[in-house]
């Protein structure tokens, strides 16, 4: 069983006026995970979208600006990918999906083996999502125009340790 994963597509990354906007590339990538969270709804398999969710004083602003703070408009998700109520939302703290969530119990729980990421950004929380993936055993799928980063040597650096090191395949 397989499930699509739609990463940080939070208002912050996402929107012009957002804290951590990632670029026009990353609003590009939005009709494409439409048409994967569509294909998968058809097929009956899970969407789960994890989401940055940090407390005023998250020490990862020692890195970054202040972003997706929980209930604050920049951590929704945006308009266009609105969850629907059988749709599972993961709130994140860190880079990666599995650390301190219930994300692999939950996968666990579903059966899945094989996980399509998409989102933002390519070097940061997709990569570090995928890297967790592959040390628990899943099957990785990375849809190439469903993924985006603010830097495109990144995105494409990040794209070959996907493909090499996570051996996640790269589907174009």
């Amino acid at each position: 069983m397989k499930a699509l994963l739609i990463i940080d597509m939070l208002n912050d990354f996402i929107k012009p006026d957002g804290v951590l906007y990632c670029g026009k590339k990353a609003e590009e990538i939005i009709p494409e995970i439409i048409k994967l969270k569509n294909e998968f709804k058809e097929k009956n398999f899970p969407i789960i979208y994890l989401c940055d969710a940090h407390e005023p004083q998250d020490e990862e602003f020692s890195s970054f600006p202040p972003h997706c703070i929980k209930g604050t408009k920049g951590a929704e998700i945006i308009n266009e990918l609105s969850p629907e109520e059988e749709d599972f939302i993961i709130y994140k703290t860190r880079f990666s999906g599995f650390y301190k969530t219930d994300l692999e119990t939950l996968l666990k729980k579903l059966n899945i083996k094989e996980l399509y990421l998409t989102g933002v950004c390519t070097s940061i929380c997709i990569m570090d999502t995928a890297a967790d993936a592959f040390y628990r055993g899943f099957k990785i799928k990375i849809p190439v125009k469903a993924v985006a980063d603010f830097d495109e040597e990144f995105h494409k650096f990040a794209l070959k340790r996907l493909e090499k090191i996570y051996k996640a395949e790269l589907i174009y």
